[in-house]
């Protein structure tokens, strides 16, 4: 499975509001309109999560017809410097087509926050920070099943 990751400066360079909007410009370009409204019904539960500093080491997770998507947020001297940012444009938009995204959250705040998702959007869920992100779909194993009947029957 091919995995594209992405580090975003947060707090105190940018307010948590203002993260989860660049975060929302990487994963849907102004022309996903539908994401974009998808991403903009969860803002105040994202910006939420970014301020309580969830994405410093557990990331979102951004799965569909692509590769994996991850987002971490970098905070304190480490947004000042920014010398791990990279929030440099995807080259394909992980938005397009059925696709699914997966916050993580402290423990404490799980219960609401996948509770107030549920309400908003249909695409967007929160695990518990110290969970991984279940595979959803094909995993990595069958993927490369797949890669290689097609390279073995290949002429």
């Amino acid at each position: 499975m091919t995995v594209i990751a992405r580090r975003v400066i947060s707090s105190p360079v940018r307010s948590a509001a203002d993260t989860w909007a660049a975060i929302a410009d990487l994963l849907a370009p102004a022309s996903a309109n539908n994401a974009r409204d998808e991403l903009s019904g969860v803002a105040g539960i994202a910006s939420s999560l970014i301020a309580s500093e969830a994405m410093k080491e557990a990331p979102i997770v951004l799965w569909g017809s692509g590769p994996r998507v991850r987002i971490y947020c970098l905070y304190g001297e480490d947004a000042v410097s920014g010398e791990d940012a990279s929030e440099s444009a995807l080259p394909f938009c992980p938005t397009d087509g059925d696709w699914h995204m997966s916050l993580p959250c402290p423990t404490e705040d799980l219960q609401w926050v996948q509770a107030a998702l549920t309400r908003r959007s249909v695409r967007v869920s929160a695990r518990d920070l110290a969970e991984a992100v279940p595979d959803k779909g094909r995993d990595a194993t069958q993927a490369n099943t797949v890669a290689s009947k097609e390279a073995f029957f290949r002429r």
